[in-house]
Parts: C-alpha cells; sequence; structure tokens
C-alpha cells in the first residue's frame, strides 16, 4: 500500500517546492500540508477537507491522486471497526439503576417549587401583556388626532404654495436650457481627452517572489488572459481579494477571465511563470523583465483611474 504523505512529499521536493511555495499555490494553509505529509489526518477540519487537500496536493505536483484517495478510504475502513465492549457485571448494573433512581427522586423533590415558580411567572406575563396592550391602544388613538390635525393644515399650505411655484417653475426652465447647453460642451471635452489616455503597467515594489504594479487608466471592465506553453502550469486569479478563478493548464491551452465591474485591485498566482503568458485588457504583460528567473510568483496590480 502507497504511503500518502512520503509519496507526496517526495513529489514536491522533486518539483523544487518548499512548503511555502505549496502554500501560495494551493491556498492550503502550512499547518494542514505538515499534517499531510506527516499522515496526522486527525489535525484536519474533516474527511471531506482531508480528501480534497490530498486531491490539491497531488495535482499541484503532477501526481494523479486516485491512489491516494483510495489508500486513504482503506486506512479510514480500518479505523473505524468498532471494538465490543464487554459486558457489565450484575454489580454495575446494580449500581446504575440505584444511581438512576437517586437521581430521579431528587429532581421529584424539586417538582413544587417549579410549579410554583411556573405559576408566578404566568401571572407576571399576563400583567405585562394586559399594560402593554392598553399602551398601544392609547398611541394609536393619540397618532390619529395628530393626523387629522396635520392634513388640515396641509392643505391651506398646499394652496398658498401652488401659486409660488407657477412663478419658479418659468425662472427655472430658462436656466436650466442655459446649464444643459454649457454641460453639453464640457462633456464633449472630457470624452475627446479621455480616447487620448491609454493604459499603462509600471512597477511600484517588489520582495522575493512578490510584484505590486500600477495600472493607470484602466478600461471600465478588464479581463485577464492566461496562455500556457511549453509545460504545465497552475494559475489562479482573484478580483479585490476574492478568488474568480484557479485551475491547471497544459501546453498549449488558454483561459480568459472576465473581472467584475469595480475591481480595483487584481492578484494573480503563477505556479510555472516561465511558461505563463498574461494578456490584460487584449494587451501582452510583460512581467518576466522583472526577476526571470523565478519559477513561482505572486502579482498585484492596484488599478489606478
Amino acid at each position: 500500500m502507497v504511503e500518502i504523505g512520503k509519496s507526496l512529499q517526495a513529489a514536491r521536493i522533486e518539483k523544487g517546492y518548499t512548503l511555502d511555495d505549496l502554500q501560495q499555490i494551493t491556498k492550503i494553509q502550512k499547518r494542514y500540508l505538515i499534517a499531510i505529509e506527516d499522515e496526522r489526518f486527525d489535525a484536519l477540519p474533516g474527511d471531506f477537507y482531508v480528501k480534497a487537500f490530498i486531491k490539491q496536493y497531488a495535482e499541484s505536483v503532477d501526481v494523479d491522486p486516485t491512489e491516494f484517495l483510495s489508500t486513504f478510504e482503506n486506512q479510514k475502513a480500518t479505523n473505524d471497526n468498532v471494538i465490543e465492549e464487554p459486558a457489565k457485571t450484575r454489580s454495575e448494573v446494580t449500581r446504575e439503576s440505584i444511581q438512576k433512581s437517586n437521581k430521579v427522586s431528587h429532581l421529584l423533590g424539586y417538582l413544587p417549587t417549579i410549579i410554583v415558580v411556573a405559576v408566578v411567572v404566568v401571572i407576571l406575563g399576563s400583567i405585562y401583556y394586559v399594560a402593554w396592550s392598553n399602551h398601544q391602544k392609547d398611541a394609536q388613538t393619540q397618532q390619529i388626532e395628530s393626523s387629522s390635525k396635520v392634513s388640515v393644515s396641509s392643505q391651506k399650505d398646499s394652496k398658498s404654495s401652488s401659486t409660488s411655484s407657477s412663478k419658479s417653475k418659468k425662472s427655472s426652465s430658462k436656466s436650466s436650457k442655459k446649464s444643459s447647453q454649457k454641460s453639453s460642451k464640457k462633456s464633449s471635452k472630457k470624452s475627446s481627452s479621455s480616447k487620448a489616455k491609454k493604459e499603462k503597467i509600471s512597477l511600484a515594489s517588489s520582495s522575493g517572489s512578490k510584484f505590486v504594479y500600477t495600472m493607470t487608466n484602466p478600461a471600465s471592465t478588464s479581463t485577464v488572459k492566461i496562455s500556457i506553453n511549453g509545460s504545465k502550469a497552475w494559475s489562479a486569479v482573484s478580483a479585490n481579494g476574492t478568488q474568480q478563478w484557479q485551475g491547471t493548464l497544459s501546453s498549449g491551452a488558454s483561459h480568459e477571465v472576465s473581472l467584475p465591474s469595480g475591481t480595483t485591485a487584481i492578484t494573480i498566482n503563477l505556479g510555472n511563470s516561465g511558461a505563463t503568458t498574461l494578456t490584460i485588457d487584449g494587451k501582452k504583460f510583460n512581467y518576466k523583465k522583472d526577476n526571470s528567473s523565478l519559477t513561482v510568483r505572486t502579482i498585484t496590480i492596484n488599478l489606478e483611474d
């Protein structure tokens, strides 16, 4: 039977990944990755997560997870075999029955007190309900009286306001025509200037395998296209911290992700940046010029108007 932890660890080392690299690729916490390699599956949240994490671990290091999952199922079935407890002796059964009878008699001793408390609670509750209902009726009558007074005064005010509103409408119509002409001229100037602006991506900072870029004049709706050439590669795309897509693509394959409107930050995780080409809003993004020797890379692009 295959050893799950040692086999996955050997495949990870052969790929040249550290546990930190694998944590970035799979988004699985490092302590869970260590538990899988040590085969301490009880340290994971449950059997569903054990299977999901084993499958994702294996796929990230290009190993078929089928044999590992079947091995885990066999181990689980073996551990779930129930060992029957020895039959209890007659003295133990007698002792347990005596303890149960003592508990019942103890509870019966409190029964009169419980009944008295319940009756008191019911009486207090009924008194509170009657007082509350009377208060609600008084509030409704006061509201009806005040609303009738307001309706009479509003009728008087509406007559006086109608005469003044007719005068104001004439003056406002003239001013609105002038303002609309001015705004149309301004908007035409703005639209012509916005066409001249182009998207630009520039490096803001970098630390190890993490790079932060700034995109000026971004499109209203952004798209990220991932193309693979040479070997398999795992990638993930997030918008404003929410993952939009993640998966492993074979050589020659590509995938396009449409980001939601209002996106201000794009995060792209690459497991094999040497075989990956990025295209943002239809334009190729040459990120490899910033340390082309890296394999695992995290790219963050902040969008600025």
